[in-house]
């Protein structure tokens, strides 16, 4: 008798760990290591995943009273070491081991069953994102010689049309009218033969962007070098070591991932790359497909759910070796991993924000150590927790190893960076969103007919409207935040809830304020819709205009279709928000400016200098990537900063040091570790009582430990999102603590009450 672990499919902290259940002899070969089986569970059936197989019961189990497997719902969709990394993911996040299940499971399978009547047998629910198949007709054996009757004429075309080859029945059927008949007799008599081939969706991606292929260069620079020699002695000893590439951008980071990638499939093993979804476009995945082919799956959220599925399954089938893909393409069915890739590593992007809060770095750590492969991170400007582990040589037992790559291949050099100081400007007259030095230079780019890239990290027209007369800022009635202006709209929008109202500014005669009846509302502060509009009045009319923000890359392919409109032309300004800011390559792009590059500064969250630093790093790495020269031209009302002083000669080393002065005083990561409790629900006194719970459970837990410090609970920065009450408590622990297991145990002695959520953020990136 063989014996199956199942994690059941019940999220709550009540329930830890697996159960043991029987494998009925008939059903050995289906429930395997992965597989999403039915088993009776207190008098009821549940759902479970089989993260084990063993011949023996755990220990101190009866054997003869261990219920069987009712039925199997699902094939095994990963393997134990996937099983290994999900339970090890439970702990470390503090989640329901069913939630850390859930990453590996197959696109589109939901997690209730359902049966046609009480004779049939359960069926897992899904999103239509089973495989599909289309029939396909060709000429059979007697096909030879075959004459058809004089008054079958469709059969005559039917012989024709499948002489040319193999076609599709739907195909036939649309150019032959009543050609299935047709084929029906035919195939009877052997003269046609019909078969089922798999049919892939969504695997037509074309793009015409210049810059989507990825030529093999003449030869590799120092760094390339020296990164692919790190990268091979990780590979060689195969026991999860990381290497992080610190490469300038346009450095070749690339063509070291692309190199490393060749070698690895040489050895007969696959590799994993996960790149920021902001920057997964066109231009990148067609990198990799223009070096590997076919032998590359995409994975990634705007791919609808049958498409996420057949290439999740091209790689369970073994038919690929290299995914590319979003932040969940780690748990992509891989059989045998040898190379895991994690480009812009230092992204927050990387966090989930969901159950289970993994962060993709650090699961990738465990997965290459589990796989015996190797970790690659790269960035321009890697995160200080991964710098960090580089100067200590070791993170939990794993050798990691910092490369440099501090020159750009060929002529290229890094742009020149002017700080522009606007509260000078606006002392001198100034009162456009563009300073003068930024207007000159892109009236400069029009007048040399090049390109230019213009940075804003916000979308609409105005940040928001104000009374001139009471003060009076309209706030969401369900949120406590201030209400966005959309100018092309006429409508202020909140973007916690994403409620909208409609609404027109000053001078329209309509406006009128909510507080005291005042027409004068006027919009305040700048949008990506009105650095379009000004650029459209300075600029000639043959000089294109392009926006790229979350309003103008809603629909699927509107992403792909802005970017090549901007390879396309001739002469043009693409203004945008952070999603320009990464991984594009445009060597005619000869200017990069920042409309205001304090507004993340002013954050209230410790990470708020850094993400600065990254960002204008990162997007003045746009320009000058050809043979002419770049600029980049940064405003910013607070000039004297760090974060932006550094950027000015391309000097990190002037940004961390007083950076991780600040860290280390205070106790912040990377020399800690940082946890967030937030709690929830419309009830604001029972919010109160389970955070204020919850925190003494916490002091409780870990009185008298050295390094350990909870703070709170107190309100959230966003103290209400649709209509419920928000707190946290937040808990600093030493490097080395299991701070999972911790806050996880503390939460379940708090308890379930009704209608409070709790959720529990372990190595917390987002504060608010």
């Amino acid at each position: 008798m063989l014996y199956a672990s199942v994690a059941l499919d019940i999220p709550t902290r009540a329930i830890d760990g697996t159960f043991d259940y029987a494998i009925p002899e008939d059903l050995t070969k289906e429930v395997q290591v992965g597989a999403t089986v039915l088993v009776p569970f207190s008098r009821r059936l549940a759902i479970g995943y089989v993260l084990g197989v063993s011949t023996e019961p755990s220990e101190g189990l009866d054997p003869s009273k261990i219920l069987p497997i009712s039925q199997p719902l699902a094939p095994s969709a990963f393997g134990p070491k996937s099983a290994a990394v999900a339970r090890w993911m439970a702990r470390e996040y503090a989640c329901p081991l069913c939630e850390a299940v859930r990453p590996f499971l197959a696109p589109g399978q939901k997690l209730r069953v359902t049966r046609a009547s009480e004779d049939s047998p359960w069926e897992l629910a899904g999103e239509r994102a089973g495989a599909i198949d289309a029939r396909w007709a060709m000429l059979g054996p007697a096909a030879d010689g075959f004459a058809p009757a004089k008054n079958a004429s469709r059969q005559r075309e039917v012989i024709e049309a499948l002489r040319q080859g193999p076609m599709r029945l739907a195909e036939l059927s649309a150019t032959i009218p009543g050609a299935s008949s047709a084929v029906k007799a035919l195939e009877k008599r052997g003269v046609v033969t019909v078969e089922a081939r798999r049919q892939l969706r969504g695997v037509n991606e074309s793009t015409t962007l210049s810059s989507a292929a990825a030529p093999r260069p003449e030869r590799l620079t120092e760094g390339q070098l020296s990164a692919l020699a790190a990268i091979d002695e990780a590979r060689g000893r195969a026991e999860g070591d990381v290497v992080l590439v610190d490469g300038v951008t346009g450095s070749g980071k690339t063509e070291v991932y692309l190199d490393a990638i060749e070698r690895t499939l040489a050895d007969g093993r696959g590799a994993l790359v996960l790149v920021p979804e902001i920057s997964l476009t066109a231009q990148t995945v067609g990198r990799f497909r223009s070096r590997f082919g076919d032998d590359v799956a995409v994975l990634h959220s705007r791919l609808s759910t049958g498409e996420r599925f057949d290439q999740w399954d091209l790689v369970r089938r073994g038919q690929v070796h290299v995914v590319v893909g979003a932040r969940s393409a780690l748990f992509a069915p891989l059989a045998n991993v040898g190379l895991i890739i994690i480009d812009e590593e230092h992204e927050s992007s990387y966090k989930q924000d969901s159950s289970p809060r993994y962060h993709a770095r650090d699961v990738a750590a465990r997965m290459a150590r589990e796989w015996g492969a190797a970790l690659v991170l790269g960035s321009a400007t890697p995160s200080l927790e991964s710098l960090y582990r580089c100067e200590l040589g070791q993170w939990r037992g794993v050798r990691w190893t910092r490369v440099s790559m501090p020159e750009r291949p060929g002529s290229s050099v890094l742009p020149e960076v002017q700080i522009v100081d606007m509260a000078a400007q606006f002392r001198g007259g100034g009162r456009s969103v563009f300073s003068a030095p930024l207007k000159d230079a892109l009236l400069d780019v029009a007048k040399r007919r090049e390109k230019a890239v213009l940075l804003l990290n916000r979308r609409g027209f105005a940040t928001f409207l104000m009374c001139r007369e009471c003060g009076c800022v309209p706030e969401c009635p369900h949120c406590s935040t201030a209400l966005t202006y959309h100018e092309r709209t006429h409508s202020l929008m909140c973007h916690s809830c994403g409620r909208s109202w409609p609404v027109r500014a000053y001078p329209d005669p309509s406006t009128r304020c909510p507080n005291c009846g005042s027409r004068y509302m006027a919009a305040y502060g700048v949008g990506t819709q009105r650095v379009e509009d000004e650029l459209r009045m300075l600029l000639p009319e043959d000089v294109e205009v392009i926006r790229m923000d979350a309003d103008t890359t809603r629909t699927k392919g509107a992403h792909q279709r802005l970017l090549e409109q901007f390879d396309a032309a001739e002469c043009a300004v693409l203004v945008g928000t952070q999603m320009i800011a990464k991984g594009l390559d445009f060597p005619e792009v000869t200017l990069v400016g920042v409309i205001n590059a304090d507004t993340m500064l002013k954050l209230p969250d410790f990470r708020a200098a850094e993400r600065t630093y990254d960002l204008l790093e990162q997007v003045s790495g746009r320009a000058g990537r050809g043979e002419r020269p770049g600029k980049v031209i940064v405003q910013s009302y607070w000039a004297s900063h760090p974060a932006i002083q550094a950027v000015v000669g391309h000097h990190r080393e002037a940004f961390l040091q007083p950076e991780l002065a600040e860290r280390k005083e205070a106790g912040y990561p990377p020399f800690s570790r940082l946890a967030n409790v937030l709690v929830w629900g419309r009830d604001g006194a029972g919010v109160r009582a389970v955070s204020a719970q919850m925190a003494d459970a916490l002091r409780a837990r870990v009185e008298g430990q050295a390094g350990w410090e909870v703070l709170g609970p107190a309100d959230c920065v966003k103290a209400r999102v649709k209509d419920r009450y928000r707190r946290h408590v937040m808990v600093k622990a030493p490097l080395d603590a299991d701070l999972g297991g911790i806050v996880g145990e503390c939460a379940a002695s708090v308890g379930a009450r009704k209608g409070i959520n709790m959720a529990l953020d372990i190595d917390a990136y987002d504060l608010m």
